[in-house]
């Protein structure tokens, strides 16, 4: 049985003017991790660039931390045309992975870093994120406040939320024997080796822990044993772990049906629209990716530079058109094509049903990490 928890080799085909998200305007998931056909590395781009005395514009660098593909090669393009700022892009594959670099640099290196929710708490609490300086983020009014005042950032003081999100079920019905209804619908035998999950270590925990009726949050260890156990039964149903492009394993029939961040629900739904979506009755999950500067960025004033620009009304209807996310920028609303309108998957109406994942201390930190390797090492 082969199972599969890289990157998809394919990007996404072209879609139709879309949106809405999973865990943002996921992918962390934080998208995950969100598709946007960036042609080349930023990190390729900065360095044919030169470094910056080479600049001809003078405006100095900015560096990205991020998923790949996250913000916009077209967004990146205008702000370094109007700025004369060289952008240099790094991307991670995983929240922990962003904060060891975060905590191993002190807070420097990086200039704009944009992760999920309960990351940035971490990493606030360690005094790693600098405080905004709004004098030199006119545009920050512009946030919707329907996202904000979330307890990684309770004052809105240092993040500026950029890709909200609700994950959900998709499922072929032309493919699936059983009735998808929630997260437990996936232990039914009729999805041996086809299912995709995102490789997400909390979110695919948080499942288990849903269909035993528990919190995500929850710091009980005897119940985190107890969902992981159910977690290892789950295994024979899962063929793809995979943090970017999951949905291209169901719309090649690799998969029967999948557990996605909104982007790739839009994604998805936008090449195959017979495919069905289950919200699922155990309880949804919602989160933020947001963007934040780190408390020793190199280039503050660029950083805030940068949020300003995102944050003005025709660059977040552009930001939100290419990550397929929700949108919290209300400036953009009116640029947003009605149809992009009409495709949202979720709404807003949707974030109160929501849990966000959380902190849950050291010792449940350490469970989850102990039980998401042993799952990884039954899919090999």
């Amino acid at each position: 049985m082969r199972k599969t928890w890289k990157r998809s080799a394919a990007l996404a085909a072209a879609v139709v003017v879309l949106s809405t998200g999973i865990a943002g305007c996921g992918g962390n998931e934080t998208s995950k991790a969100p598709e946007t056909g960036v042609a080349e590395s930023q990190e390729e781009k900065g360095t044919a660039q030169g470094s910056p005395e080479e600049n001809p514009s003078g405006g100095g660098e900015l560096n990205i931390y991020t998923w790949a593909e996250y913000v916009p090669q077209s967004v990146i393009d205008r702000f370094e045309e109007e700025t004369g700022v060289r952008v240099n892009y790094t991307n991670f594959e995983a929240n922990e992975e962003m904060l060891a670099k975060l905590e191993t640099s002190g807070g420097g290196d990086y200039d704009i870093i944009i992760a999920s929710d309960y990351i940035i708490k971490l990493a606030a609490d360690e005094g790693l994120v600098k405080e905004i300086d709004l004098e030199k983020v006119p545009n920050y009014g512009n946030i919707d406040p329907i996202f904000q005042g979330f307890f990684y950032d309770p004052d809105n003081a240092m993040t500026v939320p950029y890709g909200p999100g609700i994950p959900l079920l998709v499922y072929d019905p032309a493919m699936v024997e059983c009735e998808i209804t929630g997260y437990e619908s996936l232990w039914d035998p009729s999805l041996e080796d086809s299912v995709a999950l995102m490789d997400s270590e909390r979110v695919v925990m948080g499942m288990a822990l849903k269909t035993m009726g528990e919190s995500f949050n929850t710091e009980e260890l005897d119940v985190i044993r107890a969902a992981g156990d159910k977690l290892m039964e789950l295994a024979p149903n899962v063929r793809v772990l995979s943090q970017n492009q999951t949905q291209d394993y169901l719309l090649s029939g690799e998969v029967n049906a999948a557990f996605l961040f909104t982007s790739q629900v839009v994604l998805a739904l936008a090449e195959n629209p017979d495919l069905e979506v289950v919200y699922p009755e155990e309880g949804l999950g919602f989160g933020v990716d947001a963007a934040f500067i780190p408390v020793n960025a190199p280039n503050s004033d660029n950083a805030h530079a940068f949020l300003n620009f995102i944050l003005d009304g025709e660059i977040g209807a552009e930001v939100s058109q290419q990550t397929y996310y929700l949108c919290p920028n209300k400036a953009a609303y009116e640029f947003l094509p009605e149809e992009f309108q009409k495709s949202l998957v979720i709404s807003t109406e949707d974030i109160p049903n929501g849990e966000f994942i959380q902190d849950v201390g050291a010792e449940a930190t350490a469970l989850h990490e102990e039980i998401w390797t042993e799952f990884k090492a039954k899919l090999d």
